[in-house]
């Protein structure tokens, strides 16, 4: 969103709890961000003239922020998902919800419209490849812009956008600190679906759909899409070290032969549906077919970071059990003779404690885990709630809890075969040193 509003030519200013790439790939667009929860780190344009100025905030803020209390007092502040809506509402848009699953189709339609001269505006939750951007901008065209948005559900943020098509890849419990319960996470998502246009199309992954129940509350056209799905669905599922082969089966057309280099079973199902959506928007088999070759995925969705044999890294942005799972079962396939070692870092005391057995089962999937401790994010600490509840769970040969300081020297003693690193909160931070690290020692054995 700060790139978007400085691409249409406003000032941006920001704030972020520490320094990372992202924030100095801003700093070098031409944006002023500071590390200080303070007023006094507001630059000077920026609190001369309060009613010029719109405030966005996100509610990974926590609440006794010092700059949220101040611009709630003096500004004209607004939610993201607030102004993410009031940007999108006069665009054609097709947006994507899920507990999990949502970045990565999202990227995914976007790529193949865009790789096949479509004007695309999309707002992405991660780094795409491609694009080196979480913001793809639309070129010229005389074509209406389309818009592709990812709709989070937490804190009821989809909720604010307005939708002409809607995809809902997952409907698992999640955000039980937000919604209380499973029950009120399905009514949101209903919520969320209530919100397309009498013309609208929804695209729903069969087991989210099942889970929300077959009458939806809408009249408008409903596309089921799954891997094993009476739907849209894949069929000639082949796994191979960095790359997944599949078949494309829709409703009323087929594509067969589809190269995806972005590996995973999951992956392959995100495609499903961004194929059937770029398919409704004219999109032809070919440009499908190299759309689908030339994507290059997401930042920290299964980034493969090294796939020499016996030196294999994968990072991932996996941080629900269900996540873990489909990552896991993907690298087992590709993998599946070889040793694999996962490191974890849980995000959140609530979600640590709702899902403590879900967490223990799915990493389960490893031959070797471990721990860091919990990513606190915006919440406080919970007495009883760590990572060390989750190990008695854990059935593999190997686990064990260390710090995050100490994981280097970890890898660099145990040598790890195929590498996983997992998690939502800092972890980001080692994955350039482990790379590196994972790099060095492919040189050394081929030296």
């Amino acid at each position: 969103m700060a790139r978007w509003f400085r691409h249409e030519g406003y000032p941006v200013a920001g704030y972020d709890k520490t320094p990372s790439p992202l924030t100095e790939e801003l700093e070098k667009e031409g944006m002023l961000i500071s590390f200080e929860d303070t007023a006094a780190s507001i630059p000077l344009d920026f609190t001369t003239n309060p009613d010029e100025v719109l405030a966005v905030w996100t509610p990974a803020i926590p609440k006794d922020s010092v700059l949220l209390n101040f611009f709630q007092a003096h500004y004209n502040l607004k939610k993201r998902s607030e102004v993410l809506g009031m940007i999108t509402k006069d665009f054609y848009s097709i947006a994507v919800a899920g507990t999990h699953g949502k970045t990565s189709t999202s990227s995914l339609i976007a790529h193949l419209l865009k790789s096949a001269g479509k004007p695309v505006a999309a707002f992405l939750g991660g780094i795409t490849q491609n694009y080196n951007s979480n913001l793809i901008l639309p070129g010229k065209s005389k074509e209406a812009t389309i818009v592709v948005v990812e709709a989070d559900e937490f804190d009821r943020s989809f909720l604010r956008l307005h939708p002409n098509e809607a995809v809902v890849t997952s409907a698992d419990p999640d955000h039980l600190d937000i919604y209380g319960d499973e029950a009120t996470i399905l009514t949101g998502f209903r919520d969320f679906i209530k919100l397309l246009d009498k013309k609208g199309k929804l695209y729903i992954q069969a087991h989210a759909w099942y889970r929300l129940g077959e009458n939806l509350g809408i009249s408008s056209g409903i596309r089921e899409y799954g891997l094993r799905s009476n739907g849209i669905h894949a069929e000639n599922i082949i796994a191979k070290p960095g790359i997944f082969l599949f078949d494309y089966v829709g409703t009323k057309s087929q594509i067969k032969g589809l190269e995806l280099h972005i590996p995973g079973f999951h992956n392959v199902e995100n495609a499903l549906v961004a194929i059937a959506v770029a398919i409704d928007h004219g999109v032809t088999e070919d440009q499908i077919r190299t759309g689908i070759k030339t994507f290059k995925g997401v930042k920290r969705r299964f980034e493969i970071h090294s796939n020499a044999p016996g030196h294999i890294y994968i990072d991932d942005y996996a941080h629900h059990p269900e996540e873990i799972k489909a990552c896991l079962s993907s690298v087992r396939a590709m993998y599946p003779t070889q040793r694999i070692t996962v490191v974890f870092q849980p995000h959140l005391f609530t979600r640590t404690r709702d899902f403590a057995r879900g967490f223990s089962e799915s990493l389960s999937l490893a031959d070797e885990v471990v721990l860091l401790d919990i990513y606190p994010a915006r919440e406080l600490p919970i007495e009883g709630v760590n990572s060390a509840m989750l190990l008695e769970g854990i059935n593999t040969g190997k686990k064990l809890l260390i710090s995050k300081d100490q994981v280097m020297d970890y890898l660099k003693e145990s040598q790890p075969e195929v590498l996983v690193t997992m998690g939502a909160g800092d972890i980001d931070r080692l994955v350039p040193g482990i790379a590196a690290w994972t790099h060095s020692r492919t040189k050394q054995f081929e030296a």
